[in-house]
């Protein structure tokens, strides 16, 4: 069986997960001083989320950019690949993103993983003044994006005419440390368009959130479009991005769910940047949720689905600091 990994999606204030009341500068030691731990602790890789309004609830609060803080973790840490969870493939041009990650690979020694998708957040792309297509467009821009930065990563000169990106004598160097190219990971869980995307370009897919059985479904699906396009399914690998909120007995689990309601973090986006609360029960379906035993036989039943790559979120990371938990209890039982 293929080695099992393990990534943590550090706090960057987008879920409201940095102290208030530290200035930046301090909060940003405290995202530092989590991924240096995370890289101790023996986590394969460190995450962001490409966002700029914090959810799930919108306030004047910090949230880090995805790459600048990535460039910055990169030259505080020493072997845990780097990788965003995923990029908005619509907040840059491709072209300039295909730089933007040779440089970021350069600088971590060849340590990247690329994360994209088509974006989703309509609050944020309004906000910043991006226009908010339908999903169709944002998936077939996707499609020739990776396009585009695939070449830009391998070509000398790249020329471009597609229906949303022309491209006329790009040049990018320097190119990415890893040969032939940083690995590609696309999320998503659109069944008819953005899973033949994954299909053509990815190396990692992944799903954010959901169950097993969501899992299953996707990778049934996956393994259709990868036959449409003459791919073998096998040369990608399956990830799962998860919240986890686990405590050492039930009665600590107990009291982290109620204090994650009370503070109001049970909540779906449903568009336009509206969050709606949802049921404690679709709350905690949406999650990996117990103690290190219960959590591990959830993770499981992935694992035996095909994933071999968990890219973990903890609520409250820096308060609480589950994830040594998680590190110390739960990868072992899942390795063993």
């Amino acid at each position: 069986m293929e080695q099992i990994k393990f990534g943590l999606t550090v706090p960057q204030g987008w879920k409201l997960d940095l102290p208030e009341d530290l200035p930046p500068k301090d909060q940003f030691e405290s995202i530092v001083r989590t991924a240096r731990d995370a890289e101790h602790q023996g986590y394969d890789s460190i995450w962001l989320y490409d966002h700029f309004h914090t959810v799930p609830k919108i306030e004047n609060r910090s949230v880090f950019e995805c790459w600048m803080t990535l460039a910055a973790l990169a030259a505080e840490t020493d072997k845990a690949k780097l990788g965003q969870i995923v990029t908005c493939n619509s907040y840059r041009n491709p072209s300039l993103l295909a730089k933007q990650a040779s440089v970021l690979d350069v600088i971590s020694g060849g340590r990247l993983i690329f994360g994209i998708g088509a974006g989703w957040y309509e609050h944020e792309y309004l906000g910043y003044g991006y226009d908010f297509p339908r999903a169709a467009k944002r998936i077939g821009m996707l499609d020739e994006a990776v396009e585009i930065i695939k070449r830009m990563w391998t070509e000398p000169v790249v020329d471009f005419e597609g229906k949303y990106y022309k491209l006329h004598g790009a040049i990018n160097y320097p190119k990415p440390v890893q040969k032939p190219r940083p690995p590609i990971l696309i999320g998503g869980g659109g069944e008819k368009l953005t899973l033949r995307v994954v299909a053509k370009h990815a190396d990692i897919y992944n799903l954010g959130g959901g169950t097993p059985e969501d899992f299953e479904r996707k990778v049934r699906i996956l393994k259709e479009h990868c036959a449409s396009v003459k791919r073998d399914p096998n040369e990608i690998e399956l990830s799962f991005h998860t919240e986890v909120i686990i405590g050492e007995t039930e009665a600590e689990v107990r009291q982290l769910v109620q204090e994650l309601i009370e503070e109001g973090f049970n909540k779906s986006y449903r568009g336009k940047g509206i969050w709606e609360p949802i049921s404690k029960e679709q709350f905690l379906r949406k999650s990996i949720v117990g103690t290190p035993e219960q959590c591990a036989e959830q993770l499981k039943k992935f694992v035996e689905l095909g994933a071999t790559y968990f890219i973990l979120y903890f609520d409250k990371t820096i308060e609480r600091e589950t994830h040594k938990l998680f590190a110390k209890e739960v990868i072992p039982l899942i390795k063993a």
